[in-house]
């Protein structure tokens, strides 16, 4: 499985392709808080990085999806699927290989973004900012690749067409996150069954962490969820 891992890795930093989503990330998040008018930190007037956690979600559902399309459609594209089930490796270390991969360069993406919490502490009045907050939302968000990783890989493995692949992962991915929050908002659900239907979307589990607090309750969501989307992908694989 690490070997695995470290072979996807490779592939992915080999090329220019690896470096500049990444960078292309950065770019879009820079811009948004110290550039675009209205959405910049220096027109909020407060050193927070709520509007960083706010749009983080967006580009993670089209980021996502493009890091893991070609993680199995390629594989039987090209016809190497075959020889990688010749590997003594079974299906759900094979499956865990390509996730961690994914899931590490999303982590190397977000490492840069530390900088923009010394940059608010920096420019904030009184030299404090709420670390709790931040913190929290870092948690929330590491979940929530989490999960758009599995969604997407498991994805991947229903294709061979890479551009298909990230279509329905980017689809998957709104769905499961607004989906729910949306339908709890249906006048014939509110007053009684909307909070109930709006727990069941990624969004309410992702703003609860947020908030700074670490509830189980979410952690176990968010666990379901990856490990739901692993299994389903390994079960396609076997039907391979």
């Amino acid at each position: 499985m690490i070997h695995l891992a470290k072979k996807e890795l490779h592939q992915f930093f080999n090329g220019l392709t690896g470096y500049i989503t990444i960078i292309l990330f950065l770019l879009v998040c820079g811009l948004y808080l110290f550039v675009l008018k209205d959405s910049n930190i220096f027109d909020f007037g407060y050193a927070t990085l709520d509007k960083f956690f706010e749009l983080a979600p967006w580009i993670f559902i089209f980021l996502i999806p493009a890091l893991a399309m070609r993680s199995f459609s390629e594989e039987y594209k090209t016809g190497t699927f075959e020889i990688l089930q010749t590997r003594p490796l079974t299906k759900w270390q094979i499956v865990s290989g390509k996730y961690f991969a994914v899931f590490i360069v999303i982590i190397i993406a977000l490492l840069p973004t530390l900088l923009y919490v010394y940059t608010i502490h920096s420019l904030s009045a009184t030299g404090s900012i709420d670390g709790g907050g931040i913190t929290g939302s870092y948690i929330g968000l590491i979940f929530l690749a989490a999960v758009f990783a599995s969604i997407s890989l498991w994805c991947s493995s229903l294709t061979s067409n890479a551009v298909v692949a990230f279509l329905t992962g980017a689809f998957a991915c709104l769905i499961l996150y607004f989906g729910f929050n949306a339908i709890s908002k249906l006048p014939v659900f509110t007053g009684n069954a909307d909070y109930y239907i709006e727990m069941l979307g990624i969004d309410f589990h992702y703003r609860s962490i947020s908030r700074g607090v670490i509830d189980t309750r979410d952690i176990i969501y968010f666990i379901s969820i990856i490990f739901l989307f692993l299994f389903a992908t390994q079960k396609n694989l076997s039907k391979k």
